[in-house]
């Protein structure tokens, strides 16, 4: 299960986390002019392995490259690829156990600059061109970065929290404020003040929330996971939460069954509707009142393991990773849940990026 994947991953990486740095070896490199429009998806890759990957694919010609990153620059990505964010046409992708952020031009794909000495660095979320914050696995801090210089500059300090225990995941922003999901071992939602960076509030939900999203009525959303059976901190049947952001407060609760293992949760374009990943894809309106008896996508006997909502069409990604160790495989569906395409990628194909 993708969760505990993650977990077992990234303790690994903590033990390992000041052995060495991440050395590149350059080589022969290819020239790309990706098409205006795409989507990037990170292979994680295996951990230690420093097999992660960067795809892309162009959703009109049904066309995917692979290892773009590697083609173009001549190195590999690094060891575990976690997320990827675009922001004034820089790809900024987010390398946990080799702690280091790579910011790419998305039509070449080659490096414009890169941030390193992070601790296990998961998400970036831009505040301004000259201001990020970027969370963390096994640090009790959200590191605050420039990108412009490619350099950190601050952290903020989460309550409640140690290096061995502090685990900050997925942002949103309302007004001034971002809000932080804390998912291993954790089970609150911080509110941080952007302009004095300072958690100024927190939010108990169940155990372990693995997303975050924002929807069209400024509503946030969360699922958890629910733990592990035998966990020292806890077990129990996972939910999915609605929580206005502007009171700060739960709306709803909506229970899955204990054993469930809820996960990913996206938006469509106009961010009416949820997707999710527990062993089928479920799709539900953000008004309803309870959950679909019925899944929008039914299981395939297989590993759902990352999933994205296509902006203008409702297309529905969904990435496979297999046995987590042969290429991973995309499909897509569109909004009625037609199959119209699959094609593969890289190693553990775990999180998508629309240009």
């Amino acid at each position: 299960m993708k969760r505990t994947l993650r977990h077992i991953l990234t303790l690994a990486a903590c033990l390992a986390a000041f052995a060495g740095c991440m050395k590149w070896d350059y080589g022969t490199t290819e020239d790309f002019q990706a098409s205006e429009r795409g989507l990037f998806i990170t292979n994680e890759g295996n951990f230690q392995y420093g097999n992660a990957s960067l795809s892309c694919y162009d959703p009109e010609t049904k066309h995917v490259e692979n290892e773009v990153f590697f083609r173009a620059n001549g190195f590999k990505l690094g060891d575990v690829a976690q997320s990827m964010t675009i922001r004034n046409g820089v790809g900024w992708i987010v390398v946990n156990n080799s702690h280091v952020i790579f910011a790419i031009d998305v039509d070449t794909f080659k490096e414009v600059g890169r941030i390193t000495n992070f601790t296990s660095p998961r998400y970036i979320h831009f505040l301004s061109d000259e201001k990020a914050y970027v969370t963390q696995l096994w640090d009790n801090r959200i590191f605050i970065v420039n990108p412009e210089r490619y350099e950190i500059t601050g952290y903020i300090e989460c309550p409640g929290m140690t290096m061995e225990s502090g685990s900050t995941e997925q942002m949103v922003q309302y007004g001034k404020y971002v809000y932080v999901n804390c998912w291993s071992y954790q089970n609150r939602i911080l509110k941080i003040d952007s302009e004095t960076d300072e958690v100024v509030g927190e939010l108990t939900v169940g155990i372990q929330p693995t997303s975050l999203v924002m929807d069209k009525n400024n509503k946030m959303w969360t699922i958890t996971d629910g733990g592990y059976e035998g966990s020292p901190y806890g077990y129990e049947a996972p939910s999915l939460y609605r929580i206005d952001a502007e009171k700060f407060e739960i709306e709803k609760q909506f229970r899955f069954e204990l054993g469930d293992w809820p996960s990913e949760v996206q938006l469509n374009g106009t961010r009416d509707t949820l997707y999710w990943i527990n062993d089928d894809i479920w799709r539900m309106q953000v008004e309803a009142e309870r959950v679909p008896v019925r899944p929008f996508i039914e299981y395939r006997d297989t590993k759902y393991y990352g999933l994205t909502v296509d902006p203008r069409n409702g297309d529905v990604y969904v990435a496979d990773a297999i046995d987590y160790q042969q290429q991973g495989v995309v499909y897509r569906y569109t909004a009625r849940g037609e199959l119209v395409d699959r094609f593969f990628v890289g190693i553990i194909p775990g999180a998508f990026c629309w240009k």
